[in-house]
């Protein structure tokens, strides 16, 4: 039976503001990087109601007494939630919400920094869509050498993927309805919520837009180990969300994209000198880390379909 007067969620949604913004931000020992993102957030230029919820998963820096006393706490109307009982994003992003008061969630991370736009061109977007995420920036709070590893699409870009768009999990909002409706983030995933909950939003039926103005300055790794390490971690993840959503319809990797990995690990290697003058290391590593924790996630759910 066709229900007439029911209309799509987006339409449900463009009529709406949002009565209270609550942005979130896990933490685990995330000082003195969080000064940092709470100053991009007090730079804001959204003149609605704000809340921001830390929620700590087990700091052990003195984030506690660094909270009571902060000189943003009335501005930003800052508070600590504990999220300590189980480790990982996803857990704290998901008691952050949990306890947050607003009917608009936004949540960025403990180490970047927001443009003073961000949070109004979220909020703006959001009048049409369910969820809203924006683009990221690697020059700000990266040296040069290090910001050439991992160069970014042009802000009007969204985040692609081999089967749906996705947004960061330092640069997604959506309404609380939302958010419900799919569940929260996924707590089992070690990395990749973001792309998880991107996906599990559009095979619901609802829409996730793109926000050009609301951009994040993303920090990267420093050093060549670090950076392959997070790339292993997100290529194993990776897997864990394919795997997860094929029964919703995602399809293999492409194979294409396979070789084009496999081609940058094995002749851009950083050992060779002639090819770092020319292809950044992190690139290299952010490649190299990818395919070996596919294989990894593939030995572990014992299927070739996502390498």
């Amino acid at each position: 039976m066709i229900e007439e007067d029911r209309m799509p969620e987006s339409d449900v949604v463009s009529t709406r503001k949002p009565t209270l913004v609550s942005v979130i931000i896990p933490v685990f020992n995330g000082m003195p990087l969080l000064d940092i993102q709470l100053e991009g957030l007090a730079a804001q230029d959204y003149a609605g109601p704000v809340e921001v919820i830390i929620s700590d998963n087990g700091s052990t820096d003195g984030l506690v007494e660094h909270l009571e006393h902060h000189p943003l706490r009335e501005q930003l109307r800052l508070r600590r939630v504990d999220s300590s009982d189980q480790p990982g994003a996803p857990h704290a992003r998901n008691i952050g919400a949990q306890n947050a008061e607003g009917d608009f969630l936004a949540f960025t991370d403990q180490d970047d920094r927001v443009h003073p736009t961000w949070l109004s061109a979220l909020v703006e977007a959001a009048a049409e869509f369910d969820a809203v995420g924006g683009p990221i920036e690697t020059t700000s709070l990266n040296s040069p050498e290090v910001a050439r590893w991992r160069p970014s699409p042009p802000p009007t870009e969204r985040f692609d993927s081999h089967y749906m768009f996705w947004a960061h999990g330092n640069n997604i909002s959506m309404w609380r309805t939302t958010f419900d409706k799919v569940g929260g983030f996924d707590e089992a995933m070690r990395s990749g919520d973001d792309l998880d909950i991107s996906w599990s939003i559009q095979e619901a039926g609802m829409t996730l837009g793109h926000a050009p103005r609301a951009m994040v300055a993303y920090r990267l790794r420093l050093t060549l180990r670090e950076a392959l390490r997070q790339a292993i971690a997100y290529g194993r993840t990776q897997v864990d969300v394919y795997v997860k959503h094929a029964p919703h319809g995602c399809p293999r990797y492409p194979l294409r994209a396979t070789m084009t990995t496999l081609a940058v690990a094995l002749l851009c290697n950083p050992s060779f000198v002639f090819v770092r003058r020319w292809v950044p290391t992190g690139l290299w590593a952010l490649h190299t880390g990818l395919l070996l924790g596919r294989i990894a996630g593939c030995v572990h759910h014992r299927t070739l379909a996502y390498l």
